[in-house]
């Protein structure tokens, strides 16, 4: 394979140019703090800083294997490839687990774990290249295949916890999404292995260049449209303060949950129709009706409902309202109208809402209801 990609200078300058896009959108999400692919969205600071050293050493990544297109000796060409795999175990390989990690954010998970699980490819690769040695590859092999499947299994249970906890804190999900944290963690799991078990063909390598391209437009691309859900300070230091109150009074807090909570939400939320406004958090939503976010939310799980569902379900029964009144007066039915007046944010927000709520599509119900309404 050496002797191939050394006397291809296509192939050359096509790996100069996968080398440089990383770096390129690196920089830029560094350097530049608003957005270019969604204007309307503040991505969150500290995944951007981590998506940009992931860049950049993707870049690096490329640059040290350059070598190897001009080495003649096997040797020299497997030493260089070993220095290469020591130096992606510690930069590449845990920036790119810390990365998945840091893209959850209902909490500040551990991230030095993504590098400690790294050690023993890391105390393997050192021992051959003292050794100038491959003995140990099929080992390193598996231990890597091991690692990408425990890891997975890991993100697979951290992402269902992340869905969760976004569904009981936010009305609206979009640019929170966690199917497109599992196409990121898909597609870097996709690149991770065709470079443990890379093929020696040239053909393959043209393909897993290719892989790197589409990965770093993706990532940048998620970036940009992933909305920064961090709690203000003033905020997060209110909930430590209920927690600590919470563990102090238990009783006291079901009891206050049981009793109040629910008329606030109806004498408020429901009456005042707070659940119109578009984006409103459970930590909005709780100030606003006079209580505190860990109240409300385990009221809501005591009900057996998220704040979503809750949320969705007075804003379809708002559409559903809404439609009939529009009909009865004979004006213009837009339903993307009526859908923006009931509170959500874009039509396919709505259209998801409203069938989990009527176990039907929005068209499907109005032809059950046009009868009715003539």
């Amino acid at each position: 394979m050496y002797e191939q990609l050394k006397g291809d200078i296509l192939f050359c300058m096509f790996y100069a140019a996968v080398a440089v896009l990383p770096l390129v959108a690196g920089f830029y999400l560094w350097f530049r703090r608003a957005n270019a692919f969604a204007p309307q969205i503040t991505s969150p600071v500290r995944l951007r800083r981590w998506m940009a050293a992931f860049f950049a050493c993707m870049t690096l990544s490329h640059v040290w294997y350059i070598p190897i297109l001009f080495q003649s000796s096997k040797e020299e060409a497997l030493n260089t490839y070993l220095i290469g795999g020591l130096l992606d175990s510690l930069t590449v390989f845990p920036l790119s687990l810390i990365v998945l990690l840091v893209m959850m954010q209902d909490r500040r998970r551990p991230l030095w774990p993504a590098v400690a699980l790294m050690l023993p490819v890391v105390g393997a690769l050192i021992w051959s290249i003292v050794n100038c040695s491959d003995a140990l590859f099929t080992g390193i092999s598996t231990y890597s295949l091991l690692l990408s499947i425990f890891f997975f299994i890991y993100m697979v249970r951290a992402l269902r916890q992340y869905g969760h906890w976004l569904r009981d804190n936010y009305a609206d999900l979009e640019h929170k999404e966690v199917w497109q944290n599992s196409i990121v963690l898909v597609a870097i799991q996709i690149l991770l292995g065709f470079y443990a078990f890379s093929v020696e063909t040239l053909v393959f390598q043209y393909i897993m260049q290719m892989t790197c391209i589409v990965l770093v437009f993706y990532l940048l691309w998620r970036v940009e449209t992933l909305s920064d859900l961090h709690l203000p300070e003033n905020e997060i230091e209110e909930d430590e303060e209920v927690v600590a109150i919470g563990k102090e009074n238990e009783k006291t807090l079901q009891t206050f949950n049981r009793n109040d909570i629910g008329q606030l939400l109806k004498s408020h939320c429901e009456d005042k129709q707070l659940y119109l406004q578009q984006g409103i958090s459970v930590a909005q939503m709780a100030k606003k009706i006079g209580t505190n976010r860990l109240y409300l939310g385990r009221y809501l799980s005591s009900q057996g409902v998220t704040y979503n569902t809750y949320i969705n379900e007075l804003r379809i029964r708002h559409f559903i309202d809404l439609y009939h009144k529009t009909a009865a007066a004979h004006q213009p039915l837009v339903i993307k109208n009526l859908a923006s007046q009931s509170g959500f944010s874009s039509y396919s927000t709505f259209g998801l809402a409203f069938k989990q709520v009527m176990g039907m599509t929005a068209t499907e119900w109005m032809r059950t209801v046009e009868p009715q309404d003539k």
